[in-house]
């Protein structure tokens, strides 16, 4: 079909669509902008409708092309770009596979930012039907980067515990270690001082038995560190040893055998040689000494569970449930998105089951560990016990000067009289001896601390601290989800990592403990079989409780279990405050005949307490053996 336009004058041309001729403008088309509306509008709608149009016109164009090229010259018009454009739409890609080819930038440089080589990252999300633990849908992992974010996963949780425990276990670390430091200066600060005092006074008298001192501060130390000493025997032989050195010294005008010395030292109790220090210095020791260690063992078990329970040891369900929770968003292109709050609660509750567990013998031991610390801040203070120790022995010693002749006199009546010592001993006179006092007490002299503190400084530091480990054990899957490195936060529960997609997790979350984990949605529990290793632990805090609360009442059942000599009523003295017991009266019948001397057996006949009819008695019964015989 050709059409002739007949343009402004001065000249004419012919125009042909499709066909050839002069070049010329194409002619007005009729109706304009207005006909293209109306004829679909200036969308792609109408511009496809034309499109079409014009294809099925094209043969009947080159026919009347052939038509035009008699009647003279043709102008060619180009076409329209907008056809240009939608000719070429059927080469892009369909816009439904865009979803299914989602890149995969994002989690590559997540990947790598973890140490991990890119080698085998996809750039664009595959089909995730290899996936073992993550949704089996269009995923950016391969089975390679799931086992190596399975193995991360595993290890960021461990880090995590033993991260989280860290302020409980350097509490007792540190602690243990300045207590021990205390107490150890303690000890050497006293005995130094007692040294000190007893050289200044006594010189060369106290330097001739100074090993009985020695001996005693060896067995506190030997207590304090863990020793099988029996605290009140220890020191019913340090009184005796004393006495029988004493005795020597106020009577040196006799020779004293060891037999001899043997009676000496039975009449301790019953004569009181030296007053009352011995039984209210055993009651303050005992006590002191008992809580003290025993405070210590705690601070050393509290610290032992500490660092071994922190070291977990996931299981196979739990290593599972941390890679879905940590990593499966990886794979499913959302790395940035993290954990919902509730469900790394019910993650962790799963994984940390068994310690939770550990928490009621835990808050038991920290209770009972409290209590101690208060009576070492009371009657039980051991700083005011070995502080004065010096003085009060050297008391004890005066009280055995002014009372030396009633002694003398109770004693020789009891074991018999000495036989007398060798000339040149005899002449020495008492006072030549042992004729010096102790000067008074100097508090300003002593030092007033050990280890740079004191004890009531330790204890109030130790209180607080522990107070704020209650609970710990049952409460670590809370603190560990409040990170903002794990979870998304409480507030933030519709763009999180729900274990499947970025929703909101629904499920309720657990109770504590291992039994309560039976139907944990997200870990796989076997609440049949308990960890031994925690059960262990939880053994290890009842018998340390058991014990605080024996110290706390001043009992030492350190030899109930340990020693076999004693008849289990252990070292401590069970008084509370200075309310105890009088000693038991010395029974004379058992100091024994201590010489071949006749005299020494005939005045043992004589003792208090002994009758003519407990020889009787004796020599009876020892007719009866030989006739049996």
């Amino acid at each position: 079909m050709c059409v002739c336009a007949r343009p402004s004058p001065p000249r004419l041309a012919k125009v042909c669509l499709g066909g050839r001729g002069a070049p010329g403008p194409p002619p007005p088309q009729p109706g304009g902008a207005a006909e293209a509306r109306r004829s679909g509008g200036g969308g792609g709608a109408g511009l496809a409708r034309r499109a079409g149009v014009a294809l099925r016109a094209m043969p009947a164009a080159r026919g009347a092309a052939r038509r035009c090229a008699l009647a003279g010259p043709l102008v060619p018009v180009p076409p329209p770009p907008l056809l240009l454009l939608l000719l070429l739409l059927p080469v892009l890609p369909a816009a439904g596979t865009e979803g299914k080819a989602r890149s995969c930038g994002e989690v590559r440089q997540a990947y790598s930012a973890k140490g991990f080589s890119l080698a085998s990252v996809p750039y664009q999300e595959i089909a995730g039907e290899h996936l073992r633990i993550c949704p089996q849908e269009y995923t950016c992992c391969t089975s390679e980067m799931e086992d190596k974010l399975s193995q991360q996963s595993k290890l960021e949780f461990e880090n995590l515990v033993e991260e989280t425990s860290h302020f409980v276990r350097t509490t007792f670390v540190s602690r243990h270690k300045k207590f021990d430091e205390f107490f150890r200066e303690l000890l050497e600060n006293a005995e130094r001082s007692l040294n000190d005092m007893f050289v200044r006074t006594y010189g060369m008298l106290y330097m001739q038995n100074s090993e009985v001192f020695q001996d005693l501060f060896a067995e506190l130390k030997r207590y304090y560190t863990g020793g099988n000493v029996n605290l009140e025997e220890m020191l019913n032989d340090f009184w005796a040893r004393l006495l029988e050195r004493m005795f020597q010294l106020i009577n040196p005008q006799y020779h004293f055998s060891e037999d001899y010395l043997e009676c000496v030292s039975k009449y301790t109790d019953q004569l009181k040689p030296f007053g009352d220090v011995p039984r209210k210095l055993k009651v303050q020791v005992t006590r002191a000494f008992i809580a003290a260690r025993t405070f210590v063992q705690g601070l050393t078990v509290g610290r032992e569970v500490a660092n071994r329970v922190s070291k977990v040891s996931p299981t196979p369900g739990c290593i599972r449930a941390l890679m879905k929770m940590l990593y499966c968003p990886y794979c499913r292109g959302l790395p940035t998105v993290k954990p919902c709050n509730n469900y790394c609660l019910n993650v962790m509750k799963g994984c940390l089951a068994n310690q939770a567990d550990l928490d009621t013998e835990w808050n038991l031991f920290i209770d009972a560990m409290l209590l101690v610390a208060e009576r070492l801040e009371g009657p039980f203070n051991i700083e005011s016990v070995m502080d004065p120790i010096d003085v009060k022995i050297s008391e004890a010693i005066m009280n055995m000067q002014e009372n030396s002749m009633q002694v003398s006199a109770k004693v020789f009546q009891g074991c018999g009289q000495p036989k007398p010592a060798p000339a040149l001993r005899s002449s020495r006179s008492v006072p030549e001896n042992f004729n010096t006092r102790f000067r008074p007490y100097i508090p300003e002299e002593r030092p007033t601390t050990a280890a740079g503190t004191s004890l009531d400084r330790l204890v109030t530091d130790i209180k607080e601290k522990l107070k704020l480990s209650k609970k710990f054990w049952s409460t670590l899957p809370y603190t560990i989800c409040k990170d903002e490195r794990v979870t998304a936060g409480p507030s933030v529960e519709e763009d999180c990592w729900n274990g499947h997609t970025k929703a909101r997790y629904l499920p309720e979350i657990m109770n504590d403990g291992l039994t309560n984990q039976i139907n944990n949605p997200e870990v796989d529990v076997d609440i049949t079989r308990p960890d031994t290793f925690i059960r262990q632990q939880i053994m290890a805090l009842r018998v340390m409780t058991n014990k605080l609360k024996n110290a706390y009442n001043g009992n030492d059942v350190n030899f109930q279990d340990t020693s076999d000599e004693t008849s289990g009523s252990g070292s401590g003295s069970g008084c509370t405050d200075d309310i105890c017991p009088t000693e038991f009266d010395f029974v004379t019948t058992e100091a024994p005949p201590v010489d071949s001397d006749r005299r020494e057996v005939e005045a043992s006949a004589t003792q208090p307490g002994c009758s003519l009819q407990t020889l009787l008695l004796i020599f009876l019964s020892l007719l009866l053996q030989g006739q049996w015989r």
